[in-house]
């Protein structure tokens, strides 16, 4: 394929990705509206909970049942399908005239988020030239904290245009999810489900042209021979459970683990708190909390610079040893009570694991494994990210009224270690490398 990024593949890709815009700032968004919402509908702390936690459900759900939609009916449906829910969440949120259609609203929202982890890296993955496929692909990532941070800006924008603020906050989700879907519509099939799946040679061939640019006939044929034979070989080991594919299955569930271990949706969800514990005011904890979004963001930035140049492993060992620097420097400013140097560990802290697992976590479970299982294993480490994501928000308020705070980033900085040495023992290096022969590097072809 070719080494220089073809306009149409980075706009096919950047559609795509659009998907991790939605799933960003729907799941921010919540955030401006969530104590009007309590008060307006009077919720008991319980109820509150729930409401709150609706998207969060519907998003593990989406996760575990994502890789069906995208092999039954194609890549292409199942993005277009994401973007329709998103639009039925934002309109069911903004008109919600009770709290039970308000938490179906975020339920299906949540849907979305989960199916557009699986769908969206997937897709990107399989359209893309090996050399751009990194930088591609960890659109999706940038995409979702771009979200993030206009979602906190929307929020702030519309907090004064009178009572309904909140409802105009969650509402606004619906014109990004408008545009997305229809962009969606000028969006080709994947070669690879082409072949694999529906079996349509020339409708393949005639996206592979688009993806190869400058391709014979010859190498056309080649290329989608080379994708068929890898899916035979695939048949002839039926079944995703198996021996077969425990080093992928292994890569996609430890990738998504030691990522929520770092701690790093408790320090998102809980960062005014977490300043607060340094002595911060309460509004300079809030200020702090823009500034991650904001680092965040810049730094995911050059994570995506990096990828296709530094490689996937290397991006997780800088990750690991800046997340251990960090985390380290947090746990020993608390424990020696030198609060005032933890905001700037903290910013550190997001720093690195917006270039190293931020970054790293939805490509590579996009390409370790075979054409046949791609969506499951997708499927596979999504739910695993999102499960954990759910443990660790709903455990970190008791951990904090529980133990030391130096403990609990003390523990986080355990993990980080033994995630370090799982990168330089297991992880291999997919830079560069077609995706028929990263399966043959693995042993599975």
């Amino acid at each position: 394929m070719q080494t220089r990024l073809d306009g149409r593949l980075f706009y096919w890709s950047l559609t795509s990705a659009l998907a991790g815009f939605l799933f960003g700032f729907d799941t921010v968004v919540i955030s401006g509206a969530e104590q009007t919402i309590q008060h307006i509908w009077g919720l008991t702390p319980g109820m509150h909970g729930i409401a709150m936690g609706a998207a969060l459900y519907g998003t593990v759900v989406g996760s575990l049942i994502g890789s069906w939609p995208a092999d039954r009916f194609g890549r292409r449906a199942t993005l277009l399908a994401i973007g329709v829910l998103f639009l039925i969440s934002a309109l069911g949120c903004a008109f919600a005239p009770s709290v039970g259609l308000f938490i179906a609203a975020r339920l299906i929202g949540g849907v979305g988020i989960g199916i557009s982890t699986v769908a969206a890296p997937l897709y990107i993955s399989e359209i893309a030239p090996p050399a751009q496929r990194g930088r591609l692909a960890a659109m999706f990532q940038f995409n979702i904290v771009l979200g993030i941070v206009i979602a906190f800006a929307s929020n702030a924008l519309l907090a004064r245009v009178g009572p309904d603020a909140w409802r105009w906050m969650l509402g606004v989700a619906a014109v990004p999810s408008l545009v997305y879907t229809l962009m969606c519509l000028g969006l080709p099939e994947s070669p690879r489900w082409l072949l694999t799946r529906k079996g349509d040679r020339s409708a393949a061939l005639r996206v592979l042209a688009q993806v190869m640019r400058g391709a014979t006939p010859a190498e056309l044929d080649a290329a989608a021979d080379a994708i068929v034979a890898a899916s035979a070989e695939q048949t002839r080991h039926a079944g995703f459970w198996t021996w077969r594919l425990r080093v992928p299955i292994a890569l996609a569930f430890l990738v998504a683990f030691f990522n929520q271990l770092s701690g790093i949706n408790a320090i998102l969800y809980f960062a005014p708190r977490i300043f607060a514990m340094t002595g911060l005011a309460p509004q300079a904890a809030l200020l702090q909390s823009v500034g991650i979004g904001v680092t965040n963001l810049i730094f995911t930035f050059v994570g995506l610079g990096l990828i296709d140049r530094l490689g996937r492993r290397t991006l997780l060992i800088i990750g690991s040893i800046g997340y251990l620097l960090s985390l380290g420097g947090c746990a020993w400013a608390f424990f020696t009570h030198h609060e005032s140097l933890v905001p700037a560990l903290i910013f550190a802290f997001i720093a690195a694991h917006a270039v190293g697992q931020g970054t790293v976590i939805w490509v590579l479970i996009s390409e370790i494994f075979p054409n046949r299982y791609r969506a499951a294993g997708q499927s596979l480490g999504s739910a695993t990210h999102w499960v954990f994501a759910a443990l660790l928000t709903t455990l970190f308020p008791l951990m904090v009224a529980a133990f030391h705070p130096g403990a609990i980033f003390l523990l986080f900085f355990f993990m980080m270690a033994l995630q370090l040495v799982w990168v330089l023992t297991m992880v291999p290096e997919t830079k560069g490398v077609p995706l028929e022969e990263i399966q043959r590097r693995l042993g599975l072809a």
